[in-house]
């Protein structure tokens, strides 16, 4: 459960249920237990229930909303899910024998609709659809969200939406506006709804590269930050772009409550996968990419010192990469000598 998801399963447990409605708690898993059991001592156990697996989650929730680190363990905890499933089916089997007579006079599966909120490759979206789509009952949804933490802090997230019509309405009734302010409907093909959210990033990414080269270039020309953060306002007035500014204007890199480098390395990767497979190059995210992968290798180099100051980068650090090639601090604008105008 990272930051984003944290806020999702918090303000859907709070969400609104219609009049004469009997309100259920959210149940919640995450690999490290922890997180969820954060959760449920923030909000109650009348609002959040801790599931002792994944297994739990997906025989008893008829919604199972999933937001994962990246597409390696997307596809494992979606494997998971399947084999539990057809566990579960094969046992309802009226050719089994006696003892799962039981089983079969229980009342039959409810429909199961599979919803997955992270940023993965179209193509696994595809993959995990024809997955899904093979057991009896179930339905996946493409929805990948746009948004900083603070803004699925105030559940303002974009909801993009991709799959089966009927499964889709539901879901969007659960998510707006409990978690999101709109949803984008790309239609039925899942691989649509992952294509449209790298495509997003991808202008995000690019813009803060710009971003961060000018912060770079003005340094070195005696501009406060202070000054080109004004700017950018004036000019660039989107708040998710002005508060990465701001970021860096700071020398605020921390990633714990931001968007991880390693998160941004994911998909700049994902959006050259897409510029390779339809020869439709971007060479800014080509530059961007090799920026965020120096801010790692930097900060990978300071752990191993033990002169790091952040365990965590926000994607916000590939402004090292910049400032490094142009000879000053990556990391640490105040370290660096002042600009001294020859007379």
């Amino acid at each position: 459960m990272n930051t984003i998801g944290y806020y999702m399963a918090r303000n859907l447990s709070k969400r609104v249920t219609p009049p004469g409605s009997q309100p259920l708690p959210l149940k919640v898993w995450n690999r490290t237990v922890e997180k969820a059991e954060k959760l449920q001592k923030q909000l109650g156990k009348e609002l959040i229930v801790v599931a002792k697996d994944i297994e739990e989650i997906v025989l008893t929730c008829d919604v199972i909303i999933t937001n994962l680190a990246n597409d390696d363990v997307v596809k494992e905890i979606y494997e998971q899910c399947a084999r539990y499933l057809r566990v579960r089916i094969s046992l309802l089997s009226p050719l089994r024998s006696p003892q799962y007579i039981v089983l079969q006079l229980a009342p039959p599966v409810k429909n199961k609709i599979f919803v997955e909120t992270s940023t993965i490759l179209p193509r696994l979206s595809g993959e995990l659809d024809s997955l899904v789509s093979r057991l009896a009952h179930c339905h996946y949804i493409s929805c990948p969200v746009f948004g900083r933490p603070n803004v699925a802090d105030k559940a303002q997230l974009l909801i993009v939406m991709a799959g089966e019509y009927r499964s889709k309405k539901e879901v969007a009734y659960l998510l707006v506006p409990a978690v999101g302010r709109k949803v984008i409907d790309l239609g039925e093909n899942v691989e649509k709804a992952p294509t449209f959210k790298l495509l997003g990033n991808s202008m995000i990414l690019g813009a803060v590269e710009v971003i961060a080269e000018a912060f770079t270039l003005g340094k070195l020309a005696g501009i406060e930050a202070g000054r080109i953060n004004d700017l950018i306002g004036e000019i660039l007035p989107a708040p998710g772009l002005m508060g990465y500014a701001d970021r860096m204007a700071r020398d605020d890199y921390d990633g714990v409550d931001g968007f991880s480098l390693d998160g941004g390395i994911k998909d700049a990767s994902h959006i050259r996968h897409l510029t390779a497979k339809y020869d439709a190059p971007m060479p800014m995210i080509d530059i961007a990419h090799q920026r965020l992968i120096t801010a790692r290798a930097i900060h990978t180099a300071q752990k191993e010192e033990g002169t790091q100051s952040l365990d965590v980068l926000d994607w916000t650090a590939l402004i090292a990469g910049s400032r490094v090639a142009a000879g000053l601090d990556p990391f640490h604008s105040r370290k660096d000598k002042a600009v001294v105008e020859e007379a």
